[in-house]
Protein backbone atom coordinates (compact mmCIF):
# COMPACT_ATOMS: atom_id res chain seq x y z
CA UNK A 1 0.00 0.00 0.00
CA UNK A 2 1.33 3.65 -0.81
CA UNK A 3 2.29 5.64 2.50
CA UNK A 4 -0.41 8.13 2.92
CA UNK A 5 0.47 8.99 6.15
CA UNK A 6 1.36 12.47 4.50
CA UNK A 7 -1.06 12.74 1.90
CA UNK A 8 -2.43 16.07 4.15
CA UNK A 9 -0.74 19.50 2.88
CA UNK A 10 1.64 20.95 5.10
CA UNK A 11 -0.91 23.70 4.94
CA UNK A 12 -4.13 22.22 5.23
CA UNK A 13 -6.28 23.13 8.42
CA UNK A 14 -5.37 21.49 11.40
CA UNK A 15 -8.73 19.75 11.37
CA UNK A 16 -7.62 18.68 7.88
CA UNK A 17 -4.38 18.06 7.95
CA UNK A 18 -4.23 14.68 9.41
CA UNK A 19 -3.34 12.21 6.56
CA UNK A 20 -4.74 8.58 5.95
CA UNK A 21 -3.18 5.64 6.99
CA UNK A 22 0.50 5.13 6.13
CA UNK A 23 2.26 2.35 4.84
CA UNK A 24 4.08 0.50 6.96
CA UNK A 25 7.79 -0.01 7.63
CA UNK A 26 9.49 -2.91 9.03
CA UNK A 27 10.05 -3.35 13.40
CA UNK A 28 7.90 -0.37 14.03
CA UNK A 29 5.32 0.14 16.73
CA UNK A 30 2.06 0.95 16.13
CA UNK A 31 0.93 1.58 19.81
CA UNK A 32 2.18 5.48 20.49
CA UNK A 33 -0.84 6.29 20.88
CA UNK A 34 -1.41 4.54 24.33
CA UNK A 35 0.67 5.12 27.29
CA UNK A 36 2.65 2.02 27.16
CA UNK A 37 6.23 3.28 28.70
CA UNK A 38 8.40 3.89 31.46
CA UNK A 39 8.80 6.96 33.47
CA UNK A 40 12.35 8.61 32.58
CA UNK A 41 14.43 11.17 34.06
CA UNK A 42 15.96 13.10 31.31
CA UNK A 43 19.79 15.55 31.30
CA UNK A 44 18.59 18.91 31.99
CA UNK A 45 21.12 20.36 30.12
CA UNK A 46 20.43 18.76 27.09
CA UNK A 47 16.50 19.13 27.19
CA UNK A 48 17.22 23.11 27.62
CA UNK A 49 20.12 22.98 24.57
CA UNK A 50 18.88 25.53 22.17
CA UNK A 51 22.03 24.67 19.90
CA UNK A 52 25.05 22.74 19.67
CA UNK A 53 27.17 25.43 21.35
CA UNK A 54 25.20 24.61 24.70
CA UNK A 55 26.85 21.01 24.44
CA UNK A 56 30.12 22.18 23.72
CA UNK A 57 31.25 20.43 20.27
CA UNK A 58 29.94 17.76 18.38
CA UNK A 59 31.28 15.34 19.86
CA UNK A 60 29.62 16.22 23.34
CA UNK A 61 26.60 16.29 21.78
CA UNK A 62 27.26 12.75 20.18
CA UNK A 63 28.77 11.52 23.81
CA UNK A 64 25.66 12.84 25.85
CA UNK A 65 23.46 11.01 22.93
CA UNK A 66 25.09 8.07 23.17
CA UNK A 67 24.76 8.14 26.54
CA UNK A 68 20.73 8.03 26.14
CA UNK A 69 21.58 5.14 23.59
CA UNK A 70 18.32 5.55 21.98
CA UNK A 71 16.02 7.65 19.84
CA UNK A 72 12.05 7.37 19.37
CA UNK A 73 10.91 8.60 15.64
CA UNK A 74 7.10 8.59 14.90
CA UNK A 75 5.41 8.77 11.54
CA UNK A 76 8.39 7.87 9.34
CA UNK A 77 7.62 5.22 6.52
CA UNK A 78 10.53 3.62 4.62
CA UNK A 79 9.37 4.54 1.20
CA UNK A 80 8.24 8.25 2.00
CA UNK A 81 10.77 10.80 0.52
CA UNK A 82 13.36 7.73 0.64
CA UNK A 83 12.76 8.04 4.58
CA UNK A 84 14.01 4.62 5.19
CA UNK A 85 18.24 5.41 4.05
CA UNK A 86 17.72 8.35 5.82
CA UNK A 87 17.02 6.74 8.94
CA UNK A 88 19.54 3.84 7.73
CA UNK A 89 22.22 6.47 7.43
CA UNK A 90 21.42 7.91 10.55
CA UNK A 91 22.25 4.47 12.23
CA UNK A 92 25.38 3.68 10.35
CA UNK A 93 27.03 6.64 11.44
CA UNK A 94 25.53 6.57 15.18
CA UNK A 95 25.33 2.95 15.76
CA UNK A 96 25.54 2.92 19.17
CA UNK A 97 22.21 4.95 19.13
CA UNK A 98 19.26 2.22 18.98
CA UNK A 99 16.66 3.79 16.66
CA UNK A 100 12.85 2.93 17.76
CA UNK A 101 10.02 3.41 14.96
CA UNK A 102 7.32 4.76 16.56
CA UNK A 103 3.48 4.42 14.45
CA UNK A 104 4.72 5.49 10.76
CA UNK A 105 0.94 5.50 9.80
CA UNK A 106 0.42 8.73 12.26
CA UNK A 107 -0.50 11.62 10.90
CA UNK A 108 0.51 15.19 11.98
CA UNK A 109 -2.05 15.86 14.96
CA UNK A 110 -1.28 12.07 15.64
CA UNK A 111 2.60 12.46 16.43
CA UNK A 112 1.83 15.66 18.68
CA UNK A 113 -1.04 13.69 20.32
CA UNK A 114 1.38 10.70 20.90
CA UNK A 115 3.58 12.91 22.85
CA UNK A 116 0.74 14.37 24.84
CA UNK A 117 -0.40 11.04 25.87
CA UNK A 118 3.34 9.36 26.66
CA UNK A 119 4.64 12.93 28.68
CA UNK A 120 7.17 12.10 30.59
CA UNK A 121 8.24 7.89 29.71
CA UNK A 122 10.27 6.28 27.16
CA UNK A 123 7.24 6.49 24.94
CA UNK A 124 7.29 9.31 23.49
CA UNK A 125 8.20 10.66 20.10
CA UNK A 126 11.51 12.31 20.53
CA UNK A 127 10.86 14.54 17.30
CA UNK A 128 8.48 15.16 14.95
CA UNK A 129 7.96 15.39 10.90
CA UNK A 130 5.14 17.86 10.80
CA UNK A 131 2.78 19.40 7.95
CA UNK A 132 2.75 23.58 8.87
CA UNK A 133 -1.01 23.40 9.81
CA UNK A 134 -0.16 21.57 12.80
CA UNK A 135 3.52 22.55 13.28
CA UNK A 136 2.11 26.40 13.29
CA UNK A 137 -0.52 25.69 15.78
CA UNK A 138 1.28 23.32 18.24
CA UNK A 139 4.48 25.49 19.32
CA UNK A 140 3.84 24.91 22.75
CA UNK A 141 4.84 21.46 22.05
CA UNK A 142 8.20 21.79 21.06
CA UNK A 143 11.66 22.98 22.22
CA UNK A 144 13.51 25.16 20.41
CA UNK A 145 16.57 24.37 18.72
CA UNK A 146 18.70 26.06 16.21
CA UNK A 147 20.65 23.43 14.02
CA UNK A 148 23.96 24.25 12.64
CA UNK A 149 22.85 24.84 9.21
CA UNK A 150 20.17 27.73 10.27
CA UNK A 151 21.04 30.49 8.80
CA UNK A 152 20.98 28.26 5.73
CA UNK A 153 17.71 27.46 5.93
CA UNK A 154 15.01 30.25 4.27
CA UNK A 155 13.67 32.48 6.55
CA UNK A 156 10.37 32.24 5.20
CA UNK A 157 9.92 28.53 6.32
CA UNK A 158 11.16 28.81 9.55
CA UNK A 159 10.06 29.20 13.03
CA UNK A 160 12.17 32.49 13.87
CA UNK A 161 12.57 30.61 17.66
CA UNK A 162 13.87 27.66 16.08
CA UNK A 163 10.67 25.28 17.46
CA UNK A 164 10.10 24.19 13.66
CA UNK A 165 11.30 24.27 10.35
CA UNK A 166 11.01 23.15 6.81
CA UNK A 167 12.73 20.22 5.71
CA UNK A 168 11.64 18.99 1.88
CA UNK A 169 8.46 19.42 -0.04
CA UNK A 170 7.75 17.80 -2.92
CA UNK A 171 5.68 19.48 -6.11
CA UNK A 172 2.88 19.11 -7.09
CA UNK A 173 2.76 16.20 -10.02
CA UNK A 174 0.48 14.93 -12.92
CA UNK A 175 1.85 11.17 -13.21
CA UNK A 176 0.58 8.42 -15.68
CA UNK A 177 1.54 4.90 -17.31
CA UNK A 178 3.32 5.99 -20.32
CA UNK A 179 3.07 2.47 -22.08
CA UNK A 180 -0.46 2.62 -22.00
CA UNK A 181 -1.26 6.32 -23.11
CA UNK A 182 1.53 8.07 -24.37
CA UNK A 183 2.44 11.44 -23.48
CA UNK A 184 0.80 14.08 -21.84
CA UNK A 185 1.04 17.57 -22.24
CA UNK A 186 -1.70 20.09 -21.65
CA UNK A 187 -5.43 19.35 -18.96
CA UNK A 188 -6.69 18.85 -22.66
CA UNK A 189 -5.50 15.80 -23.17
CA UNK A 190 -6.83 14.24 -19.82
CA UNK A 191 -10.32 14.74 -22.04
CA UNK A 192 -9.75 12.22 -24.63
CA UNK A 193 -11.61 9.01 -23.90
CA UNK A 194 -8.68 6.90 -23.85
CA UNK A 195 -8.51 7.88 -20.27
CA UNK A 196 -12.00 6.93 -19.57
CA UNK A 197 -12.78 6.52 -15.82
CA UNK A 198 -8.98 6.30 -14.96
CA UNK A 199 -7.60 10.12 -14.02
CA UNK A 200 -7.78 10.83 -10.21
CA UNK A 201 -6.67 13.05 -7.32
CA UNK A 202 -5.41 11.45 -4.35
CA UNK A 203 -8.35 11.75 -1.67
CA UNK A 204 -11.25 14.49 -1.94
CA UNK A 205 -9.65 17.88 -1.91
CA UNK A 206 -11.51 19.53 1.11
CA UNK A 207 -10.11 16.02 2.91
CA UNK A 208 -6.77 14.88 1.85
CA UNK A 209 -3.55 17.28 1.28
CA UNK A 210 -2.54 15.61 -1.81
CA UNK A 211 -6.14 15.91 -3.50
CA UNK A 212 -6.03 19.72 -2.32
CA UNK A 213 -2.90 20.80 -3.62
CA UNK A 214 -3.78 18.47 -6.75
CA UNK A 215 -7.24 21.13 -7.06
CA UNK A 216 -4.56 23.87 -6.39
CA UNK A 217 -2.50 22.81 -9.90
CA UNK A 218 -5.37 21.73 -11.91
CA UNK A 219 -6.85 25.18 -10.80
CA UNK A 220 -3.70 26.85 -11.91
CA UNK A 221 -3.31 25.53 -15.31
CA UNK A 222 -6.81 26.25 -15.88
CA UNK A 223 -6.28 29.49 -15.59
CA UNK A 224 -7.71 30.38 -11.73
CA UNK A 225 -5.46 31.20 -8.23
CA UNK A 226 -5.81 30.82 -4.96
CA UNK A 227 -8.52 33.61 -4.70
CA UNK A 228 -9.96 32.45 -7.89
CA UNK A 229 -10.74 28.73 -7.30
CA UNK A 230 -14.06 28.47 -9.72
CA UNK A 231 -11.80 27.38 -12.51
CA UNK A 232 -10.33 23.93 -11.47
CA UNK A 233 -14.09 22.75 -10.56
CA UNK A 234 -15.49 24.09 -13.57
CA UNK A 235 -12.39 21.59 -15.10
CA UNK A 236 -12.96 18.82 -12.90
CA UNK A 237 -16.93 18.93 -14.01
CA UNK A 238 -15.56 18.88 -16.90
CA UNK A 239 -13.72 15.75 -16.88
CA UNK A 240 -16.03 14.01 -14.87
CA UNK A 241 -18.95 14.80 -17.55
CA UNK A 242 -16.52 13.15 -20.08
CA UNK A 243 -16.52 9.75 -17.99
CA UNK A 244 -12.91 10.01 -17.52
CA UNK A 245 -12.53 11.31 -13.54
CA UNK A 246 -12.60 8.60 -11.19
CA UNK A 247 -13.01 9.22 -7.13
CA UNK A 248 -11.75 5.33 -6.68
CA UNK A 249 -9.04 6.08 -3.66
CA UNK A 250 -5.55 5.51 -4.99
CA UNK A 251 -3.30 2.71 -3.84
CA UNK A 252 -0.55 0.97 -5.27
CA UNK A 253 -3.29 -1.44 -6.19
CA UNK A 254 -5.22 0.72 -8.47
CA UNK A 255 -2.20 1.84 -10.06
CA UNK A 256 -0.74 -1.34 -10.96
CA UNK A 257 -4.33 -2.74 -11.87
CA UNK A 258 -4.81 0.52 -14.18
CA UNK A 259 -8.10 1.44 -12.99
CA UNK A 260 -6.05 4.51 -11.29
CA UNK A 261 -3.95 5.42 -14.52
CA UNK A 262 -3.20 8.75 -14.05
CA UNK A 263 -2.70 10.72 -10.82
CA UNK A 264 -2.22 13.70 -9.39
CA UNK A 265 0.15 13.44 -6.55
CA UNK A 266 3.56 14.73 -4.93
CA UNK A 267 6.54 14.44 -6.92
CA UNK A 268 8.16 12.37 -3.97
CA UNK A 269 5.21 9.77 -4.38
CA UNK A 270 5.12 9.90 -8.16
CA UNK A 271 8.71 8.70 -7.79
CA UNK A 272 7.76 6.28 -4.89
CA UNK A 273 5.28 4.56 -8.10
CA UNK A 274 8.00 5.01 -10.71
CA UNK A 275 10.55 2.67 -8.87
CA UNK A 276 7.87 0.24 -7.80
CA UNK A 277 6.44 -0.23 -11.33
CA UNK A 278 9.21 -0.22 -13.22
CA UNK A 279 9.95 -3.68 -11.62
CA UNK A 280 7.17 -4.96 -13.34
CA UNK A 281 7.75 -3.30 -16.65
CA UNK A 282 5.63 -0.59 -16.05
CA UNK A 283 6.74 2.53 -17.66
CA UNK A 284 5.45 5.39 -15.03
CA UNK A 285 6.06 8.69 -15.72
CA UNK A 286 5.57 12.24 -13.64
CA UNK A 287 5.88 15.84 -14.86
CA UNK A 288 5.35 19.05 -13.06
CA UNK A 289 4.49 22.44 -14.69
CA UNK A 290 6.32 25.79 -14.63
CA UNK A 291 3.45 27.92 -14.28
CA UNK A 292 1.43 25.03 -11.87
CA UNK A 293 4.21 24.28 -8.95
CA UNK A 294 2.15 23.63 -6.00
CA UNK A 295 5.09 23.51 -2.86
CA UNK A 296 4.17 22.57 0.79
CA UNK A 297 7.19 22.11 2.90
CA UNK A 298 6.96 19.48 6.02
CA UNK A 299 8.90 20.83 9.12
CA UNK A 300 10.96 19.09 12.16
CA UNK A 301 10.22 19.76 15.07
CA UNK A 302 11.77 18.20 18.48
CA UNK A 303 9.35 17.20 21.40
CA UNK A 304 9.56 19.87 24.69
CA UNK A 305 9.16 16.79 26.44
CA UNK A 306 11.30 14.56 25.04
CA UNK A 307 12.63 11.33 26.32
CA UNK A 308 16.23 11.59 24.44
CA UNK A 309 16.87 15.06 24.36
CA UNK A 310 20.20 14.47 22.96
CA UNK A 311 19.66 12.34 20.65
CA UNK A 312 16.68 14.75 19.27
CA UNK A 313 18.72 17.00 18.55
CA UNK A 314 21.65 14.83 17.23
CA UNK A 315 19.26 13.58 14.82
CA UNK A 316 18.40 17.44 14.13
CA UNK A 317 21.97 18.15 13.33
CA UNK A 318 22.03 14.79 11.15
CA UNK A 319 19.19 15.76 9.25
CA UNK A 320 20.52 19.13 8.40
CA UNK A 321 23.73 17.77 6.91
CA UNK A 322 24.44 16.69 2.88
CA UNK A 323 23.73 13.38 3.19
CA UNK A 324 20.51 13.05 4.87
CA UNK A 325 18.88 15.87 2.49
CA UNK A 326 20.76 14.54 -0.73
CA UNK A 327 18.54 10.70 0.87
CA UNK A 328 15.35 13.15 1.01
CA UNK A 329 16.68 14.49 -2.88
CA UNK A 330 17.24 10.99 -3.64
CA UNK A 331 13.44 10.19 -3.09
CA UNK A 332 11.95 12.54 -5.10
CA UNK A 333 11.67 15.60 -2.79
CA UNK A 334 13.13 18.95 -2.62
CA UNK A 335 15.19 19.53 0.41
CA UNK A 336 15.08 22.75 1.82
CA UNK A 337 19.07 23.28 1.57
CA UNK A 338 18.91 22.37 -1.89
CA UNK A 339 19.83 25.74 -3.29
CA UNK A 340 22.94 26.24 -0.72
CA UNK A 341 23.99 22.71 -1.67
CA UNK A 342 23.96 23.49 -5.12
CA UNK A 343 26.03 26.49 -4.17
CA UNK A 344 28.83 24.67 -1.83
CA UNK A 345 28.89 21.74 -4.48
CA UNK A 346 27.64 19.23 -1.75
CA UNK A 347 24.37 17.91 -3.86
CA UNK A 348 24.12 14.78 -5.23
CA UNK A 349 25.22 15.37 -9.05
CA UNK A 350 23.56 12.38 -10.59
CA UNK A 351 20.43 13.31 -8.72
CA UNK A 352 20.59 16.68 -9.46
CA UNK A 353 20.40 15.38 -13.57
CA UNK A 354 17.34 13.82 -13.52
CA UNK A 355 15.64 15.49 -10.43
CA UNK A 356 12.65 17.59 -10.76
CA UNK A 357 13.13 20.59 -9.37
CA UNK A 358 11.35 24.26 -8.14
CA UNK A 359 11.52 26.14 -11.28
CA UNK A 360 10.67 30.03 -10.56
CA UNK A 361 8.16 31.50 -7.53
CA UNK A 362 5.83 28.36 -6.59
CA UNK A 363 2.54 29.14 -5.79
CA UNK A 364 2.19 28.51 -2.02
CA UNK A 365 -0.35 29.79 0.44
CA UNK A 366 -0.97 30.43 4.18
CA UNK A 367 -3.09 28.84 6.67
CA UNK A 368 -5.53 31.10 6.51
CA UNK A 369 -5.89 30.92 2.53
CA UNK A 370 -6.15 27.07 3.37
CA UNK A 371 -8.82 27.66 5.55
CA UNK A 372 -10.77 29.50 3.24
CA UNK A 373 -9.75 27.01 0.22
CA UNK A 374 -11.03 24.00 2.17
CA UNK A 375 -14.45 25.95 3.06
CA UNK A 376 -15.01 26.57 -0.29
CA UNK A 377 -13.73 23.15 -1.56
CA UNK A 378 -16.32 21.77 1.23
CA UNK A 379 -19.29 23.75 -0.18
CA UNK A 380 -18.95 23.17 -3.57
CA UNK A 381 -17.07 19.97 -4.62
CA UNK A 382 -19.28 17.77 -3.61
CA UNK A 383 -22.42 19.29 -5.29
CA UNK A 384 -20.86 19.90 -8.38
CA UNK A 385 -18.62 16.24 -8.53
CA UNK A 386 -20.51 14.13 -5.80
CA UNK A 387 -18.36 11.97 -3.56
Amino acid sequence: MISLRKLAAGSLPAVLAFSMAACGSDSTDSSADSTSGKVVKVDEKSAKATSLADFGTMDDLVAAAEKEGQLNVIALPHNWSNYGEVINGFKKKYPNIKINELNPNASSKEEVDAAKTNKGTDAAPDVFDLGLAVASTSTDNFAPYKVQAWDKIPESVKDADGKYYADYTGIMSIGWNADKYGDINSLDDLMDPKFAGTVALNGKPAEAGAAFNGYLMINQLAGGDINDLQPGLDYFKKLKDAGNLTTVDVTDGTIDSGQTGVVMDWSYNQASYQKSLKEKGVNWKFKTFKNAQVVSYYNQAINVDAPHPAAARLWEEYLYTADAQNEWFKGGANPVLLDSMKEDGTVDQNTLKTAITIEGDPVTYTNDDSTRITEWLQNNWDKTIGN
